[in-house]
């Protein structure tokens, strides 16, 4: 089964909630170059639809960033969400070379 999700890098100097208020929700990529990571951000229903179908350190996603114009592997590694409402915060990837 394969997975692909198209990304965009976040803009410099924009808080989360608001983020979240326009119908994104904040991201990170982490390792793909090394240590440095990237702050992205993904469509709401794309990453609800996302968490449908992948396993949290087990599936492989294939990851596309836009504004980068970077493609690779990766596995998610952390969901951030409200206890009881289920409501997305925050995802966490790891590039997997």
């Amino acid at each position: 089964m394969s997975i692909t999700l198209e990304c965009q890098k976040r803009p410099d100097n924009t808080k989360p909630n608001a983020l979240r208020r326009e119908g994104l929700i904040p991201a990170t990529l982490y390792g793909h170059q090394g240590t440095e990571s990237v702050s992205l951000v993904i469509p709401e229903k794309q990453a609800y639809a996302l968490l449908r179908r992948a396993y949290v350190n087990k599936t492989q996603i294939e990851i596309n960033i836009s504004d980068l114009s970077w493609n690779g592997k990766a596995i998610i590694r952390e969901v951030q969400a409200h206890p009881w409402k289920k409501t997305l915060y925050h995802l966490s990837f790891f590039y997997q070379a």
